[in-house]
C-alpha cells in the first residue's frame, strides 16, 4: 500500500494519460500551464475522467499574476469550483492573497463554502505570502488539506530547509513542487522527510506544422507557436520508482 502523493500537473488529455501511465497517484489539472496554470474548462476535466481513473484535483485560477483578487474574479472562482464539484472533481486548488502579503480569510472562507466536501488544496499563492508559518495555521483552521510550496524560493530544494520546518509541524500535508524531478525527490525526502511531490513532468513537443509564418508571432515572443510542454511518462514513472523506495 502506497504511503506518499505523487502529483502532476496536467493541461490536456495527452498529458493525463502520460502522468496515469507512470503512475501518477493524482492529477492537478489546469489550463496554460505555460503560464504557471489558469482554471481549465469542464468538457477536459470530462474526458480526462473518461479515461483516468485515479483522482483529479482542478485549480482555481481566473487569470496569470498576483493572487490578489477582486470581488467578480472571486464570484467566477466560486462558480467554477461549485461546476467541478458537481462533475466529481477530488479536489480544488485555491489561494487568495492580501495586498499586504497575508491570506485573505475572507475570500478564501468564501471559496471554500462552494467545495461541497471536495478536499481542499492551497497553491503557491502561499509561497507569495509574507509569513508562511501564520499563513500555514490560517490554512488548517480553513480546513485545507494540503499546502503546495517550493519553500518560498523559485526551486524546492532551495527552500528544503523552510518545507522541512513546515512538515513538522503536522496537521497539514505539506506538498514539494518547484523544480521536482526524480532525483529532486531523492534529495529532498533525505532533507525534509516528507512523502508528497507535485511535478509536470515535462518534455517538449514539437508542432506537427510544416507550415510555419516566419513573420507573425500569436503570443509572447518568448513563446513558440510550434512547442507544446507534455508529461512525459517516462518522467513520471522515474520519480514514481524514487518515491517507492525512499518512501
Amino acid at each position: 500500500m502506497k504511503n506518499f502523493t505523487l502529483e502532476v500537473c496536467v493541461d490536456s488529455v495527452e498529458s493525463a494519460e502520460a502522468a496515469a501511465m507512470g503512475g501518477a497517484t493524482r492529477l492537478e489539472l489546469c489550463a496554460n500551464l505555460v503560464i504557471g496554470g489558469t482554471t481549465p474548462g469542464v468538457f477536459l476535466l470530462r474526458e480526462i475522467k473518461r479515461i483516468c481513473r485515479i483522482p483529479v484535483n482542478v485549480l482555481i485560477r481566473p487569470r496569470f499574476g498576483d493572487f490578489c483578487y477582486t470581488k467578480s474574479e472571486l464570484r467566477i472562482m466560486a462558480e467554477e469550483i461549485r461546476q467541478f464539484a458537481g462533475e466529481g472533481a477530488n479536489g480544488a486548488v485555491i489561494g487568495a492573497l492580501r495586498p499586504n502579503g497575508d491570506l485573505d480569510i475572507e475570500s478564501m472562507e468564501f471559496l471554500c463554502c462552494f467545495a461541497d466536501g471536495m478536499a481542499l488544496t492551497l497553491h503557491r499563492a502561499f509561497d507569495m505570502s509574507r509569513d508562511p508559518f501564520k499563513t500555514r495555521k490560517q490554512a488548517e483552521e480553513l480546513g485545507v488539506g494540503t499546502i503546495l510550496t517550493s519553500g518560498q524560493r523559485n526551486r524546492c530544494l532551495d527552500g528544503a530547509g523552510l518545507i522541512g520546518e513546515l512538515a513538522a509541524l503536522g496537521g497539514v500535508d505539506i506538498m514539494a513542487g518547484g523544480g521536482v524531478t526524480a532525483d529532486v525527490i531523492r534529495q529532498l525526502r533525505e532533507k525534509t522527510g516528507i512523502s508528497s511531490y507535485h511535478l509536470s513532468g515535462k518534455i517538449v513537443v514539437d508542432s506537427p506544422m510544416v507550415y510555419r509564418n516566419p513573420d507573425l508571432s500569436m503570443g509572447l515572443p518568448s513563446l513558440s507557436e510550434y512547442e507544446r510542454w507534455q508529461t512525459s511518462a517516462e518522467n513520471i514513472t522515474a520519480a514514481r520508482k524514487v518515491l517507492e523506495e525512499v518512501a
